[in-house]
């Protein structure tokens, strides 16, 4: 349903309901026929969508076809009683609309908005059921592949799993869009990387398996790669479906930046009332915190400065907790000015220890990280493990294996400290992934380096070193990304990161492996784009500062500001060839969410403009229509089919250019939204944001797929294009 018409709709429905305007002029009763026709229409269409789904899924056919029929009839009721533009007398009593009868229209609103909801829970279950179903064959078709005993049948199943692994990719990029939990949408992209790296691997660690039947460590390569990949199925289920197996509940270790935090707010929290905790919960937290900082002073790879630091700041900790805690008892003894300035003394006091604290394990794991990335990023042991790995060289190859054990250690030691002082929970999520990864990597590599070392002559076994050897380096480079956006959250020169990790979106059907092939840039093409990156660069920088500026950091409209402006760095850091984008595909991909996430925030815009005066009105929502169109122009762009390094190059700067000029445009409506909110809070209260609006879906999900897929995207999808601020109904 059309956004705009809907907000019309409310304006109209205000001016009806105000007592001091008894009379409607021909201009008003037109636009509220107008308003109900597009209502009906667009619950006609959205109703037909619903009716395809329910014809293609049986088994909840029954209940959507009723849900459809109440809507339906909701939407027609709408549409009768708003034909008032054709009446003499549209108030008479002898022709019933929406002056005569308004609990008519809250009926026919609830009931719409009832049905509409039912209809989207419905299908949210048949998105659930369809991943469900694509993991399934995903599963089963593994299956085929662990036991396979010749190449030309596994070169015919293996061809059925990487389309199935692309629909399966697919579909949960979609879902991990969708995904309003940062924390999901974190776990949901470390999963999905799992499963495209591992499509990788699995493909040639089963074929040195197949032309080594007989070779322990690589039967062990492969199994290593089947159960990682059957893990990270499992998680993408769990986050799916919100379950876990059995029943129990997702333990997640607590960071101590989380624990500061919240310790803090406790602390802080006294202020205002004296009652609201226990001095022993303030105390266990405190010790719960100096246990994790254990994880700093224990650690082999602290340095002796930042351990004795550390624990002097523990102790001195404990101090001041007791001495606020007993200004604390006695201010609730006897309230007087001069205990309540010792407690204000002993909270600031308390706080500002619990930050040097948090200084100082941030210094002690980043420094770290800085040096072991340094020293580990020229992959000797690496190169080493490929030399003596061909020359057959069993000893040579034992030796440096036990030096990559070693590097391993201190990788997954610098992930689990990361994770102490990342600052967000999808970062932390990140570190805990990066932990996993070099905690699995490790052996596999040392599995495949032992296989080549027994037959030095195979290519095969060669090929499966290089691949896992790859996926060593590539994380070692995303750590360096990740190093420099938990540096960047802590200065605080970004807001909440972000972590896009999504794989690209070939196509669906005629997808195979050799389309996911990855383009890269190379140092010609980077150096005619730097200026452009650079630019992108600076225009982050201004909206960083611009979102920073607004009291509400919960705001909608600066919760998509920050989302842009971090996806655009990250397009930035492509230019320069770092980042978590490694390919072109990955920076169309991006540049499409981007434009998704530019889409949402116009909705958001739109929102805000019927909350401030008749006078700003038509500028901002002339601000909002030029986001609309130049996201959906990147959009295009970036679907765009190319062939040809020069074609994609152009492609390439094509999308970095749009997507700066839309930051050029969110640097001039961040500030002018936040002027409007400050003008209009006095008269109107606080923001209060509509749910983001997502027409944009409804176009993405038809283009370029075969008449079954654009049925399933589109009859899914374009629900929510057409109902998602319907709500506004129910309160008429």
């Amino acid at each position: 349903m059309n956004f705009l018409l809907l907000k019309q709709f409310r304006e109209i429905t205000t001016l009806i309901n105000h007592k001091d305007k008894p009379k409607r002029s021909d201009k008003t009763l037109q636009a509220i026929q107008r308003v109900g026709q597009a209502v009906n229409l667009a619950v006609g269409r959205f109703v037909t969508v619903g009716e395809a789904i329910a014809n293609e899924n049986h088994e909840l056919k029954e209940e959507m076809s009723v849900a459809c029929i109440e809507a339906r009839r909701a939407g027609e009721t709408i549409a009768q009683l708003t034909d008032v533009a054709s009446l003499d007398h549209p108030e008479s009593d002898s022709h019933i609309t929406i002056f005569t009868d308004k609990t008519g229209v809250v009926k026919a609103a609830r009931l719409l908005l009832s049905s509409v909801t039912k209809v989207l829970v419905l299908a949210d279950r048949i998105v659930i059921k369809q991943i469900i179903t694509s993991r399934n064959k995903v599963l089963a078709t593994m299956e085929q592949l662990e036991k396979v005993s010749s190449f030309q049948e596994f070169v015919q199943i293996f061809s059925q799993f990487g389309n199935e692994m692309v629909e399966f990719a697919h579909l949960t990029g979609d879902r991990q869009n969708d995904l309003k939990d940062e924390k999901k949408k974190a776990r949901m992209a470390a999963s999905r990387a799992v499963l495209e790296k591992c499509t990788m691997m699995l493909l040639t660690a089963s074929k040195t398996c197949l032309r080594h039947p007989d070779c322990e460590s690589a039967r062990i390569n492969k199994d290593g790669v089947f159960h990682r990949m059957r893990l990270a199925l499992e998680q993408v289920i769990e986050i799916v479906t919100d379950s876990r197996p059995n029943g129990e509940n997702e333990m997640v270790p607590i960071s101590i930046y989380s624990g500061i935090k919240e310790f803090k707010n406790k602390v802080e929290g006294l202020r205002e009332n004296l009652y609201f905790l226990s001095k022993e919960n303030l105390s266990t937290m405190l010790e719960v915190i100096l246990e994790h900082t254990e994880d700093f002073t224990d650690s082999a790879y602290t340095s002796h400065e930042h351990r004795e630091h550390i624990l002097e700041l523990s102790k001195q900790a404990k101090m001041e907790l007791e001495q606020l805690v007993s200004v604390w008892m006695q201010a609730q003894n006897q309230k007087t000015k001069d205990l309540m300035e010792d407690l204000e003394v002993a909270i600031l006091k308390t706080c500002q220890c619990m930050n040097e604290l948090k200084r100082e394990v941030h210094s002690a794991a980043t420094s770290l990280a800085a040096d072991l990335l340094k020293y580990h990023m020229d992959h000797m042991v690496l190169k080493a493990l490929k030399i003596t790995g061909v020359e057959g060289n069993l000893e040579a190859v034992a030796e440096y294996t036990c030096k990559l054990s070693e590097q391993k250690e201190q990788l997954v030691e610098m992930c689990r400290l990361l994770r102490h002082v990342s600052g967000t929970e999808p970062l932390e999520i990140t570190c805990i992934h990066a932990e996993d990864t070099f905690q699995v990597t490790g052996p596999q590599i040392i599995s495949a380096a032992e296989t080549l070392a027994l037959h030095p002559s195979s290519k095969i076994a060669k090929e499966n070193l290089e691949v896992f050897c790859e996926a060593w380096e590539s994380q070692l480079s995303d750590m360096s990304m990740l190093l420099r956006e938990i540096n960047d959250v802590f200065e605080g020169r970004r807001g909440e990161k972000r972590v896009y990790l999504s794989l690209p979106r070939p196509g669906k059907h005629n997808a195979n492996l050799k389309a996911l092939k990855p383009v890269k840039l190379d140092t010609e093409e980077q150096a005619k784009i730097a200026k452009l990156g650079l630019e992108l660069h600076l225009l982050t920088s201004d909206v960083d500062s611009e979102t920073e500026k607004w009291e509400d950091q919960e705001n909608e409209i600066v919760q998509h500001g920050q989302g842009m402006s971090s996806m655009a760095y990250s397009m930035y850091l492509f230019t320069r060839g770092e980042g978590l984008l490694k390919t072109t595909q990955d920076l169309f991909h991006q540049a499409e969410i981007f434009a998704t996430e530019g889409t949402k925030l116009a909705s958001a815009l739109h929102a805000f403009s019927d909350q401030v005066h008749d006078d700003d009105k038509p500028l901002l929502r002339l601000e909002a229509e030029k986001l609309i169109s130049m996201c959906k122009q990147l959009q295009i762009t970036a679907k765009a089919s190319v062939q040809g390094k020069s074609a994609t190059f152009t492609k390439v700067d094509a999308c970095i250019l749009k997507t700066r000029n839309v930051m050029t445009l969110l640097c001039q409506l961040l500030p002018l939204c936040c002027k409007l909110l400050r003008k209009n809070k006095a008269g109107n209260g606080c923001l209060k944001p509509a749910p983001p609006w997502r027409e944009d879906r409804m176009r993405t999900g038809t283009n370029a797929h075969t008449p079954e897929r654009r049925a399933e995207t589109f009859g899914i999808k374009s629900l929510e294009n057409h109902v998602t601020n319907m709500t506004f109904l129910e309160s008429k």
